[in-house]
């Protein structure tokens, strides 16, 4: 299996229709709708940290995946039904970029009338 790359990973992300990009907490690299984040995936490996991608998900997708081992509920953000893959064997890439576009569209659907007509989604 390939390892999930940033670069990968950005490039899944940034072939959404208005996603924009921009690092914060020191080196994770994050992709946002409407200001509103759906994944995010560290740019160095931290020694402390396991997680190679994190995303949102809806409740019943967060209920299956963290069911999988090397897939866990997100620190600091499980309550709002984020996952983060420590392991890139615990779904395929085929299968990780589905979820990412269907993280994106759970964050287009919550963002209000006004924003979606703004980015005209």
């Amino acid at each position: 299996m390939t390892p999930i790359s940033a670069e990968w990973v950005r490039s899944i992300c940034m072939a959404l229709p208005h996603t924009t990009e921009t690092v914060q907490w020191g080196d994770d690299l994050v992709f946002k709708i409407g200001q509103k984040m759906y994944a995010v995936v560290p740019l160095e490996p931290a020694a402390n940290a396991k997680a190679l991608l994190s995303f949102k998900c809806t409740k019943e997708g967060f209920d299956e995946l963290i069911e999988r081992p090397g897939i866990i509920p997100a620190p600091y953000l499980a309550r709002a039904y984020w996952v983060s893959l420590e392991d890139a064997g615990a779904m395929t890439k085929t299968e990780m970029k589905k979820r990412l576009a269907e993280a994106y569209a759970i964050v287009v659907s919550s963002l209000t009338q006004k924003a979606r007509a703004a980015l005209g989604t």
